[in-house]
């Protein structure tokens, strides 16, 4: 990913937080029949040493798992909310008239090495843990162990596990940190007034981040 030093979001914990928000990674390898992308929920383990491990499960009748090369590192993109951003919202519009329109958005990008995992106990832990993830705001969660065991059972031979051991991440943060501030305060009430859930939090990130 080309990240200008600007935009570089080297901080881990944003990473991870960035990754946590928006679970549904992109994983993208390269293997007998070339690339091939799928997106898929991650979970994020973080142990005392290394850079953590990513968990997921593809399909088995998905062809991914099986053609990835060991060899091959693996990607996994992780995108934040993006807005597109007018150049009419720059008070340098008004000043000059050199501006042209951009987008702004955050991205994770993380490289790993590979596995698929079959083992049966290990998937009945992974699909417990991302249901009580993102059940876990629910006045009511539903559980795993809501569903007949025999139709849990069904499921699980119907999928793979995937395990990703961290090697590298890349973060990028591009939210108008190149902008004067006049320009960037123009930004933050476009999208106020714009609105939207990706708007406002874009607005947020603008005003949060360390600009020049």
């Amino acid at each position: 990913m080309y990240v200008p030093p600007l935009h570089r979001l080297d901080d881990a914990a944003a990473q991870h937080a960035l990754i946590a928000a928006r679970a549904l990674g992109l994983l993208i390898t390269n293997g007998a029949s070339g690339l091939i992308a799928n997106p898929a929920p991650f979970l994020l383990d973080r142990p005392a040493g290394g850079q953590g491990v990513l968990r997921a499960h593809l399909a088995r009748a998905n062809p991914q798992w099986r053609e990835h090369e060991s060899s091959r590192e693996a990607l996994v993109v992780f995108q934040d909310v993006d807005v597109y951003v007018t150049p009419s919202w720059y008070a340098t519009k008004r000043e000059t008239g050199e501006v042209v329109p951009t987008w702004n958005y955050s991205a994770v990008h993380v490289y790993g090495t590979l596995r698929a995992i079959e083992d049966r106990d290990w998937l009945r832990r992974l699909v417990g843990d991302l249901t009580e993830r993102h059940e876990a705001s629910r006045a009511a969660p539903w559980k795993v162990s809501d569903a007949p065991d025999e139709y849990i059972e069904r499921m699980l031979r119907a999928i793979v596990g995937i395990e990703i051991t961290i090697t590298r991440i890349e973060g990028k943060a591009k939210v108008s940190q190149n902008r004067a501030a006049a320009d960037r305060a123009g930004v933050v009430a476009g999208l106020r007034e714009q609105g939207g859930d990706a708007a406002l939090r874009m607005a947020d990130q603008i005003e949060q981040a360390t600009t020049p």
